[in-house]
């Protein structure tokens, strides 16, 4: 449940965001109240039009300049709400922009736990429809609604200046309208938040399904995700209509009462008149004020709506931005002397946030040397991808520590340890970008040299031949290659990273065994001084590490050579029986096919 504020406190935290642009804001607001002015003024000369200019002799001349008047007083109006709307709305979108360029970088900011626990349709719905919302309140709704309750304020005024007894009937019709706007306030304000709330939901299962459409299409379940679909959109649609149904209710009771008061003022303001003690153009002015108020009247709904909707814009903004970054640089970073790579864990413990009494990693200590391939290996759910995620600091560690040259990982500056670790995961990532940027993401040196070693190394040679070679767009998240090519792309853009700690989460699960021998064989003379931290799912990556880690319901049990381990450890044997078989890379088959069929033709 999202702690509720008060509206002026939440808004209040829009300041340092709106502060460079009050000035303009300013200027805006005080256009439309010019406007508003101007609007009030015109009912005056209708007063003095009727009072002095309509009598039997008057003079004609004072129709044609009256209604000259009024004619360029209804320019000036025009002119001042252009003249606002230029001085807002740029403004308003750099506000727009600066919020929303710093949502997105807390975001790159935030830890791996916080992504686990949001959907990505939350996070959506807040960069840009209540961003955008905000912006379209700084640059109308806040003005109008303040420009609105002057504007009554100054009508009411002048009406009690003409005839105190009609603007009590008047003022009357606002105690209620009052009364039920508190009412409307509170009802109002839930049912909003609810409604982004669910249009966020709505958003995350748009996204799951369309970046999960093969998996959907290929079990056949496009029609239940279709029903679930449908079902959260019914809520959507039925919260939104309470919505306008809270609206509408607001809106007819500030239309009708007003209505019914100058209804009533009519009849005593014609008794007035009769009696002498109003004057014909003083009624006619009354009610010309009053049809000038009515328009800002009848939309102090929709404005009040805007404010609380725009409330609750601020606080789902700033329930993102108030998250707390765990994982950040030290005050003083370290750095070692030497940079070799020495990888320790040092009885390092992890536990999930929400279940911190239940560890998944209990006292890990191991050493990988500097150059040295460990592979890690154990049965499912034995923690391997919990561990190497707190290499690059994904994680951090709740007991112990890890250590790279003896530098505790929270010593680092978090940047240079992203540069000094590389990752590739099983399950790879790809970016809606060209092959090129993809490898070259983390390269400290983007040249064709890194890209071609990077590709050659990961037996990636598939990308030139594709058909804008390494140009070539990839498609969201990659889905337009095969699952072995993902993986090469995947490793290759570990590799141009030229990091000293290079961990895998098994990378190469898509590969055949050749094909991962190449790789394997290409790693170990590029990366020589490299250490790397391998999961290894198959026998042949065991085979190929130096050491071999067993890990067993969160501890290390053993380490040693393949060899070594098969011989002596009765575990170590049932997880390398229980290993995947070798798949086969279709790719790399086809491309073998391709050269032999060359080497024919030669």
């Amino acid at each position: 449940m999202a702690k509720q504020t008060s509206f002026f406190r939440s808004i209040s935290r829009l300041y340092p965001h709106v502060r460079p642009i009050i000035p303009r804001l300013l200027l805006g607001l005080l256009c439309a109240l010019m406007a508003s002015v101007v609007a009030l003024a015109i009912p005056q000369v209708l007063r003095v039009l009727v009072n002095e200019s309509l009598e039997a002799g008057g003079a004609t001349e004072a129709v044609w300049i009256s209604a000259g008047v009024i004619l360029v007083l209804g320019i000036a109006e025009a002119g001042l709400v252009a003249l606002r709307r230029q001085f807002v709305i740029n403004p308003a979108t750099s506000v727009e922009t600066a919020m929303r360029v710093s949502l997105y970088d807390h975001l790159q900011d935030l830890t791996v736990s916080f992504h686990d626990r949001w959907g990505s349709g939350q996070l959506l719905s807040r960069a840009m429809t209540d961003l955008n919302f905000l912006r379209r309140w700084m640059a109308f709704g806040a003005i109008m609604l303040v420009v609105t309750t002057l504007t009554v304020i100054i009508g009411i005024t002048v009406m009690f200046v003409m005839s105190w007894q009609l603007a009590l009937i008047f003022l009357a019709a606002a105690a209620p309208i009052m009364a039920y706007s508190f009412r409307f306030r509170t009802r109002f304000s839930r049912v909003a938040r609810r409604s982004q709330d669910q249009a966020g939901d709505l958003a995350t299962t748009v996204e799951e399904s369309v970046h999960g459409i093969r998996v959907l299409k290929a079990f056949g379940r496009s029609r239940e995700a279709l029903e679930n679909f449908n079902e959260q959109a019914e809520e959507l649609r039925q919260t939104e209509i309470e919505k306008a149904r809270h609206q509408a209710t607001f809106t007819m009771v500030v239309t009708l009462l007003p209505e019914l008061a100058l209804g009533a003022g009519l009849v005593v303001g014609v008794m007035l008149c009769a009696s002498g003690q109003l004057s014909i153009g003083s009624l006619v002015a009354f009610f010309a004020t009053a049809a000038v108020m009515a328009s800002p009247v009848e939309f102090s709904g929709m404005l009040l709506a805007m404010a609380l909707t725009a409330k609750t814009a601020v606080d789902r903004h700033f329930e993102v931005m108030d998250t707390p970054n765990t994982i950040s640089s030290p005050p003083e970073p370290q750095r070692p002397h030497q940079l070799a790579g020495a990888l320790r864990f040092n009885n390092a413990t992890f536990a999930f946030e929400d279940a911190p009494d239940k560890p998944i990693l209990k006292e890990i200590t191991l050493d990988v040397r500097p150059g040295e391939t460990m592979a890690l290996v154990g049965i499912t759910g034995s923690g391997k991808s919990a561990l190497i995620q707190l290499v690059p600091r994904l994680f951090d560690v709740t007991g112990g520590s890890i250590t790279i040259d003896g530098v505790d990982l929270r010593d680092f500056e978090v940047a240079e340890l992203r540069r000094i670790v590389a990752v590739a995961f099983e399950d790879t990532t790809l970016f809606s970008n060209s092959v090129r940027d993809n490898v070259l993401l983390g390269a400290p040196v983007r040249s064709e040299a890194v890209l071609d070693e990077a590709l050659d190394v990961a037996q990636a040679h598939f990308a030139y031949s594709l058909p804008e070679g390494v140009d070539t767009l990839i498609g969201e998240e990659g889905l337009s290659l095969s699952g072995g090519q993902r993986q090469r792309i995947a490793l290759a853009r570990a590799i141009a990273a030229r990091p000293r700690v290079l961990v895998l989460d098994d990378p190469l699960s898509a590969l055949d065994v050749h094909t991962e021998e190449l790789v394997e064989t290409r790693l170990r003379a590029v990366l020589k001084d490299t250490t790397t931290l391998i999961v290894a799912h198959r026998p042949s990556t065991v085979a190929l590490a130096d050491r071999v880690a067993l890990l067993e319901d969160g501890r290390i049990t053993a380490v040693g050579t393949h060899t070594e381990l098969l011989a002596g450890n009765h575990h170590y044997r049932y997880v390398i029986a229980s290993l995947d078989p070798e798949p086969r890379d279709l790719d790399s088959e086809l491309s073998a096919l391709e050269d032999q069929a060359e080497e024919v033709t030669r």
